[in-house]
């Protein structure tokens, strides 16, 4: 299940960037007291009482101006808006209610979106400043935060999660593999859903960017049901200057949030480039099983060294998914799809695989046996027992006498071992320390 999404919106200089990074906890959004240093949309994951949702934060409003840079603002602030499930309007309690604000309110409302009011920089403990309750004027409940301290952050969370509508039971469909096609721009994600499916179901084109939405297309065949999600190709950030474009990198964003294995679309003519591991970075940190597609394979030249040589180079540019496998394709051609889709089904059958806490300890202890957990001044880290709490990808949390002691290298070590045992290829795995005396 996908994430919600909660835009942050308000006029310049209320405080909406301090307030972001506030609620998800780090420095992310440039602040500064010059209003418009927020152009482009920035996103985050929050969480609240055990539930998650992803932020956007957005340039200022200003309803009226027909400066350059403030009416693109408007328009991501409205791409914003139409993609949230939640809004949360910025105001300043300092400059009281002004005409703006209610120009910005009355937008919201016309979106008809749950809405919560933050009357902002209400620093001070204890009593309102009077300019508070100028904000009554308007249909919607305002919540007293100082973005800057924290107070009032908790309040304004419980009011914006109990305005989520109610996620809908989805229908039980655990025989739907979603996969998400991901990569740069015109490195032939439109083409292999064509060729999957047989018919011209997505656009395709030489000029990068021309998918813009998120196309969900679903298949049946010999291997099992799939949804396969298209993605928008996401290029380097400076190179986004499109606000339809930019709106289409948060769809992608959003399609990897919801399926359960993410296909990276490389390009063999092109190689392996740096915007590529980055796209991988984003299904890595949604911890998505991932395939590496190695598309147009059919266009170049090719000896005994050519497919071992590309190899050495996924290795050494995906070291850290050194996991995931990789499959040369052409979506032109159809050559190796029967791999392709082989992968996919193994890639969320371990995403989705549980071992039996007994097991797990069973390789736990001849792990430790054939190589002794570390030592630090006389002390040696003791690993008492092990268990797995979660899937999708696999989370395992680990026992122990002392965290600090639990070295990196030696839960890599660990990694590997369950790796070994278990197949956990293509996915993923997660790990929690705990000191036994933690709850």
């Amino acid at each position: 299940m996908s994430k919600p999404v909660i835009a942050i919106v308000g006029r310049p200089n209320v405080g909406k960037s301090t307030l972001f990074n506030k609620l998800v906890g780090e420095r992310i959004s440039i602040v500064d007291d010059t209003p418009g240093v927020t152009r482009d949309r920035i996103y985050g994951d929050v969480e609240w009482a055990g539930k998650e949702a992803m932020l956007i934060d957005t340039g200022g409003i200003e309803p009226d101006s027909d400066d350059v840079i403030l009416s693109g603002m408007r328009v991501q602030a409205q791409l914003a808006i139409d993609t949230a499930d939640a809004i949360i309007m910025v105001t300043d309690v300092r400059s009281g209610l002004v005409s703006t604000d209610q120009e910005i309110a009355h937008m919201l409302l016309k979106a008809q979106k749950p809405l919560v009011l933050c009357v902002n920089k209400c620093d001070s403990v204890g009593e309102l400043p009077p300019e508070f309750y100028e904000f009554y004027q308007l249909p919607i409940e305002p919540v007293a935060v100082s973005s800057v301290h924290g107070h009032g952050t908790g309040d304004l969370l419980d009011a914006v999660f109990k305005a989520l509508p109610e996620a809908k039971e989805e229908e039980e469909e655990s025989a739907v593999i979603s996969v998400a096609v991901i990569g740069r721009p015109n490195v032939g994600k439109s083409s292999l859903i064509n060729k999957i499916t047989g018919e011209y179901r997505c656009i395709v084109s030489d000029i990068a960017g021309t998918t813009r939405d998120s196309i969900d297309t679903k298949i049946e065949n010999e291997y099992g049901v799939f949804n396969f999600i298209d993605t928008a190709g996401m290029r380097r950030k400076s190179k986004v200057t499109d606000q339809i474009e930019r709106y289409s990198i948060l769809r992608a964003k959003m399609a990897i949030e919801r399926a359960d294995v993410c296909v990276i679309m490389l390009d063999a003519e092109v190689g392996i480039t740096e915007q590529d591991t980055k796209v991988a970075g984003l299904a890595l940190e949604s911890g998505k099983a991932c395939i590496l597609a190695v598309n147009k394979w059919d266009a170049i030249e090719k000896d005994n060294h050519t497919m071992p040589n590309f190899r050495k180079d996924i290795e050494r540019d995906f070291a850290f998914m050194s996991y995931a496998p990789a499959v040369f394709i052409s979506a032109k051609t159809g050559q190796r799809l029967t791999n392709l889709f082989e992968n996919i089904v193994h890639a969320a059958n371990t995403s989705a695989m549980r071992i039996k806490t007994g097991l797990l300890n069973e390789v736990l202890a001849m792990a430790t046996s054939r190589v002794q957990p570390p030592t630090d001044k006389g002390r040696r880290l003791k690993i008492y027992y092990m268990t797995q709490t979660s899937v999708k990808p696999p989370t395992f949390v680990f026992f122990c006498n002392n965290a600090e002691l639990f070295h990196f290298s030696y839960q890599r070590y660990l990694e590997n071992r369950l790796r070994e045992a278990f197949d956990f290829s293509a996915t993923p795995i997660r790990m929690i320390i705990r000191e036994r005396s933690d709850k």
